[in-house]
């Protein structure tokens, strides 16, 4: 499918998602929204797509909402398109992995789509801002549950409640990001942790990252039946006997996701 502000690209298992509005720094308006609320999905249900990568063309990885006046508040948005809230819902729901190339400044509602990831690798170009308060905006997209789960109260309270700009350097130091490697090495770092994912099998690969978010929410003995179950799940699939197998015969397994 063709869309207008996102490209898609696959190779061995892995779709590149490519915010593509480079003149605006890949700034977010509703039409963007909708198309990766759609495009997240339709990826979520396609066997061949295993991993997720989402990244911005050009100088940007996403300076936020577009508050430029030809795309807010004047912008007609029908009933049933989805909005920025629902796009981040989306990506929190996803069950396959989802990898943020972060090649620029991720601002606002950028830089909670971010958050929304699972793996956060930076270039050294990157900066992050989460300017609601000196906006005079409440946080949002779900920054105020993510955050603190990510880097911890103490620095999400100061994130939020100062706005400021911080480098890769430092979003590296507080583990705001997983990986911060130079420019040129980004998508190089990117794909080789996809790769490295995509190769594993997919039904334990979703099971093990549910597992993670239900454990958000969940206590001991809830986790403990939880993992049980994905345990009984699993073992009866063909890429279990695979890996067992592989094991023994010190070969690499080959996954099919069955």
């Amino acid at each position: 499918m063709t869309y207008e502000t996102i490209l898609l690209s696959k190779n061995n298992h892995v779709t590149t998602v490519t915010l593509n509005r480079p003149k605006k720094l890949n700034a977010l308006n509703l039409t963007m929204a909708a198309e990766l609320h759609e495009a997240l999905a339709a990826e979520d249900q396609d066997d061949d797509t295993r991993v997720i990568v989402i990244t911005g063309a050009g100088r940007g990885f996403c300076s936020g909402a577009d508050l430029s006046p030809d795309e807010a508040p004047a912008e007609p948005r029908a009933s049933n398109a989805p909005g920025l809230a629902d796009a981040t819902f989306a990506a929190v729901q996803i069950e396959k992995p989802l990898i943020a190339a972060i090649n620029g400044v991720a601002v606002g509602g950028g830089c909670t789509m971010t958050l929304s990831c699972d793996i956060r690798i930076a270039s050294e170009d990157a900066r992050f801002q989460l300017p609601f308060t000196k906006l005079s905006l409440s946080a949002e997209l779900a920054s105020t549950f993510l955050l603190p789960r990510l880097i911890g109260m103490g620095k999400a309270q100061e994130l939020i409640l100062t706005s400021r700009m911080i480098d890769a350097r430092e979003a590296g130091e507080i583990g705001l990001v997983n990986y911060v490697v130079p420019a040129d090495q980004l998508m190089e770092k990117t794909m080789e942790i996809a790769d490295t994912i995509a190769a594993l099998p997919p039904k334990a690969v979703r099971l093990n990252k549910q597992a993670l978010l239900v454990g958000r929410t969940s206590d001991i003995p809830g986790q403990l039946r939880y993992e049980e179950l994905a345990s009984v799940a699993l073992r009866g699939t063909d890429d279990a006997v695979e890996a067992v197998a592989a094991f023994r015969e010190k070969r690499d397994p080959v996954f099919t996701g069955r």
